[in-house]
């Protein structure tokens, strides 16, 4: 429904079609995958002292299950959307984070390419395909 990638955390604005599915098991099971592919790319950019950093950053309980780096913080935060016009504050909140004073990463948030602001402003699907929230019944 809703995304932003930005350099150090991400939002999204989801909804889900499986109900024996949790928001703690798909929220674990992204950032198990995304840790996958940021050890792996940062081996191929021999990224090693970094890599090192976050191998020194898993705790003895996780290593003890061979845990190897600690990509991401444990938790996370997260906000039931009950309502269209809550979700359009969140949209329009998480959309203009990139051109938020403390980041300024783009100078219009609607062209900020890891983010699904142009689907909204435009309709035209871009690097991922995104479901407008109007399609989904609450």
């Amino acid at each position: 429904m809703g995304y932003v990638v930005m350099p150090n955390h991400v939002h999204f604005v989801i909804y889900f079609t499986m109900p024996d599915t949790t928001l703690n098991k798909i929220v674990g099971t992204g950032k198990r995958f995304m840790a996958y592919e940021i050890v792996e790319r940062l081996k191929q950019q021999e990224q090693f002292i970094l890599l090192e950093t976050l191998a020194a950053g898993v705790n003895v309980h996780d290593r003890k299950n061979k845990k190897l780096h600690e990509i991401f913080k444990p938790s996370f935060d997260h906000k039931l959307c009950i309502s269209y016009e809550f979700i359009e504050q969140k949209l329009v909140y998480i959309h203009h984070n990139p051109v938020a004073k403390h980041w300024k990463l783009v100078d219009d948030w609607r062209t900020y390419p890891h983010s699904s602001a142009s689907f909204y402003e435009t309709g035209i699907q871009k690097n991922t395909i995104v479901t407008h929230y109007r399609e989904v019944s609450l």
